[in-house]
């Protein structure tokens, strides 16, 4: 032996896509809770960092730039509905269209009339919250490896998994399929502008990217994936009558916690009960389904950074919404501002950058070795 070997944890690998998710959801959930401009683009810039530090080499390591899109065409479109449906009187008047009349039957709408400053910031806030959970989806497709988590899910959920999986592996594939036939394309020659070329370039696209779905639940399917062994007939009444309690007591619990004239003894408690049976009637419906796992996915100390850094941004940002409202919501007529906490949100999200192994196929790690 000519030295030590390096810590495991410091070694390029994939990072666990249960993982990456709990740290989007958290990133999103953050972003829902404000609708200030400058926390949702730290929320995003984190995002982003994250993603071209630890983004794979693998095809869906390069969809984050289709999210991108969506959430720049998200942000244009909500100022756009602001102006054409969302005219109003109040506030400072930047530019004064016309009202178009509209049927007695849509009273209530307005078509175009006055564009103010407030109804475009109120716009603009709105859009860039949705932008903030777009790309927060975004990252986390493109981080976390969909074949592994569809092997990482429960395997009561293993159906429901199978479909999810290949639902979320759409823009992965649409970003692939896109880069392929632009090539195939620029090897033909041919017009390179106009509807002509647009219509050549998206249908090949849509049908290369169906085709690789539909590829991938058939293989899935040859492979076992979802499938469920035998189950007695007292099993599957064993399962059925816990899942069917959960539900109850989960519908009884959020009606009572939304309901201030409910008792508050129904609330949490049944909710709680909800959740701990609704846990027994899954692992019940888990021992249905017989498969074997190749190689699984680790859980170390970057796996629990990431959760944590996930967890700790959503509490952080349900606290500042709840007890700095100000800086949360700001108005439309003051300029928006960030307190310590709320800085703290944006800076905790970048955590898994540096905290996470560079992924073993990431574009960055094959530089280096070149």
């Amino acid at each position: 032996m000519t030295g030590s070997a390096a810590p495991s944890s410091g070694l390029p690998r994939d990072l666990h896509p249960i993982a990456w998710w709990t740290w989007a959801i958290g990133l999103a959930t953050a972003a829902s809770l404000t609708t200030n401009p400058l926390l949702l683009l730290f929320v995003m810039g984190s995002a982003t960092v994250v993603v071209m530090a630890r983004r794979s080499g693998h095809p869906f390591g390069r969809s984050f730039r289709l999210y991108v899109w969506l959430a720049v065409l998200t942000v244009v479109l909500r100022v756009v509905f602001r102006i054409v449906f969302g005219g109003q009187e109040v506030g400072h008047v930047l530019l004064d269209l016309p009202e178009v009349p509209l049927p007695d039957w849509a009273a209530g709408v307005r078509l175009l009339g006055p564009v103010t400053s407030e109804a475009l910031l109120a716009g603009l806030y709105d859009g860039l919250r949705l932008a903030a959970i777009i790309l927060c989806v975004g990252a986390a497709n493109s981080l976390a490896n969909p074949k592994r988590l569809l092997a990482s899910v429960p395997p009561a959920l293993y159906e429901i998994g199978t479909a999810l999986v290949v639902a979320v592996t759409i823009f992965p594939q649409l970003a692939d399929s896109a880069r392929r036939v632009r090539a195939a394309q620029a090897l033909r020659g041919g017009a390179t502008s106009g509807v002509g070329r647009l219509r050549r370039f998206l249908v090949p696209v849509l049908e290369d990217a169906l085709e690789r779905s539909l590829s991938l639940a058939a293989g899935m399917d040859t492979r076992g994936y979802g499938r469920s062994g035998g189950a007695t007939r007292r099993e599957r009444r064993m399962t059925g009558s816990l899942l069917l309690l959960a539900l109850i007591g989960i519908c009884v619990g959020t009606y009572a916690w939304l309901d201030p004239t409910a008792p508050q003894v129904l609330a949490l408690p049944m909710l709680g009960a909800g959740v701990v049976v609704a846990a027994l009637g899954l692992v019940s419906a888990g021992r249905r389904v017989h498969r074997t796992r190749y190689r699984p996915d680790p859980w170390r100390t970057p796996e629990l950074l990431t959760v944590g850094t996930g967890l700790a941004v959503a509490v952080l940002g349900w606290w500042v919404a709840h007890t700095q409202v100000v800086v949360a919501y700001p108005g439309v007529d003051v300029a928006p501002y960030l307190s310590p906490a709320a800085l703290l949100v944006g800076v905790l999200g970048m955590v898994p950058a540096v905290a996470t192994p560079v992924p073993a196929s990431s574009p960055i790690r094959r530089e280096v070795l070149a």
